[in-house]
């Protein structure tokens, strides 16, 4: 969920008369330094004053723009604002001036693979194999979005302080639709799949598989599988398939890369084969392996932590929440994505279940929150139906763990619906609980409301957790 400001700029006449003000687009940004500098603006190092985040603000010029770019930039926007996921750069607002476009983008400390992978001239395979991992649960994040990049190359995949690898640069991806191709020639030749170049119709995921196996290729060997300074002789070798084979490589490997360049898009490896792939198995994360990963970057969450550190900083609480269920466009909302983002357990992080319960979701119409327990879970279970005595919730055992609970608030809480009204029935908050074991030796409860209003919920919840803590 991304949040697209229009703060056009405000004139106004100073005391003295005469002068022009302007209200500054970027309050809560102080630039550091020029990153870089392209066709339509800047890129500049900045950092979110609330947070203290290092971000990278992409600065566009309006009158650089003609109407076919000015088409590329909004289409990539929107291809951002659907994605969240560990594996790809994140978009945190989009300012939108008279004059300019502010895009505030995730800061990647370390550049470009290409340039990491330049240095060491190649990279082992168990390097190699931690990369590779890593764009194809990115990439397979985007399908399942029903994105494809179009244009996945070293160059577009950068790194972070932690040596964890992002996808960017969606100038080039597009949205696709069941049962819709794609016919549009695009990317870089060298990456570029053989019915990419042959211009015929293709559905999206197939042709970013092909550059997949490109780059891993590329990583492995520190050259790119096809190349040739004249263009059809180039395109020659693509459309046979045919490559130089490097003795170093493992069986193993050989064998994926095999699999994934295949000249036919029908008969070419898809990802949940890759998935499947000895060589690919070997050593993979259990945040990557876990089924339930993409399930869990598909909804956004509200992060009970992030919101006490967003009372911290002086927000209201309340007002926080109301603008995260009503997706509002306010400074509150990105500083809770940049807090969130700061927070994240993001790559090698071996328990998301624990994670999930933790948060709860404003998207969905049942919110959802989690605390963690050392003790054993008869133990646990004990301490927690007292709590709820002491605070008058009811409750009705459906199974092992698994209950079903109500509460009424006291009428002073009630005046505070989000109703207004003094309605008992309406305000009677009903949720169910259930113990997880999350590892060896935690247990996590997970609260899930199931009627009444949200607000009431999480009193009953900051209660509960203000007695456990």
């Amino acid at each position: 969920m991304i949040y697209l400001y229009n703060r056009s700029l405000k004139m106004s006449k100073s005391n003295g008369g005469g002068s022009n003000l302007y209200r500054d687009p970027l309050p809560h940004y102080k630039f550091v330094r020029t990153l870089g500098i392209g066709a339509f603006g800047k890129v500049k190092l900045a950092v979110h004053t609330l947070t203290g985040l290092n971000v990278a603000i992409k600065i566009l010029d309006r009158e650089s723009i003609n109407n076919l770019d000015a088409d590329k930039v909004r289409r990539e926007i929107n291809i951002m604002k659907r994605l969240s996921h560990p594996h790809i750069v994140r978009l945190f607002e989009v300012i939108d001036t008279q004059s300019k476009v502010y895009v505030v983008m995730e800061h990647m400390d370390l550049g470009e693979l290409y340039d990491y992978v330049t240095l060491r001239v190649r990279l082992d395979e168990d390097k190699a194999r931690h990369f590779f991992q890593q764009i194809i649960s990115g990439i397979e994040y985007c399908h399942r979005h029903k994105v494809v990049h179009r244009d996945l190359k070293p160059e577009n995949l950068l790194m972070d302080a932690k040596h964890n690898v992002k996808i960017a640069d969606f100038g080039l991806g597009n949205i696709t639709l069941d049962g819709h191709f794609l016919k549009t020639f695009c990317g870089t030749l060298n990456y570029a799949a053989p019915e990419l170049m042959c211009k015929k119709l293709y559905a999206g995921p197939e042709v970013d598989v092909w550059s997949c196996g490109i780059i891993l290729y590329a990583l492995l060997c520190g050259r790119v599988p096809f190349e040739d300074a004249n263009m059809s002789c180039l395109f020659a070798k693509v459309q046979k398939g045919v490559y130089p084979v490097s003795p170093h490589l493992s069986k193993s490997a050989l064998d994926l890369i095999s699999r994934i360049l295949v000249v036919d898009p029908m008969k070419r490896i898809s990802i949940p084969e890759i998935r499947q792939h000895p060589w690919f198995r070997e050593n993979l994360p259990l945040y990557i392996a876990s089924p339930s990963t993409d399930a869990l970057s598909k909804t956004e969450k509200v992060d009970m932590d992030v919101l006490k550190e967003m009372i911290k900083l002086g927000f209201d609480i309340r007002e926080v929440i109301g603008s995260l269920q009503n997706n509002l466009q306010n400074e509150a909302t990105v500083t809770y994505r940049m807090l969130q983002h700061t927070r994240s357990p993001g790559p090698g992080c071996m328990d998301h279940l624990q994670t999930f319960l933790q948060t709860a979701s404003p998207v969905e119409s049942n919110w959802k929150l989690g605390f963690k327990s050392r003790a054993s879970p008869r133990e646990t279970m004990m301490s927690i139906l007292k709590v709820f005595q002491s605070l008058n919730v009811r409750w009705k055992e459906i199974r092992q763990y698994n209950m079903k609970c109500m509460w009424l608030p006291p009428l002073s809480m009630q005046s505070r619906s989000t109703t207004g009204t003094d309605c008992r029935s309406g305000d009677t908050v009903k949720f169910e609980i259930q113990l997880y074991k999350a590892s060896a030796t935690i247990y996590v409860l997970d609260l899930q409301q199931l009627s009444g209003p949200p607000f009431l919920f999480l009193e009953v919840c900051y209660a509960f957790q203000a007695m456990v803590t």
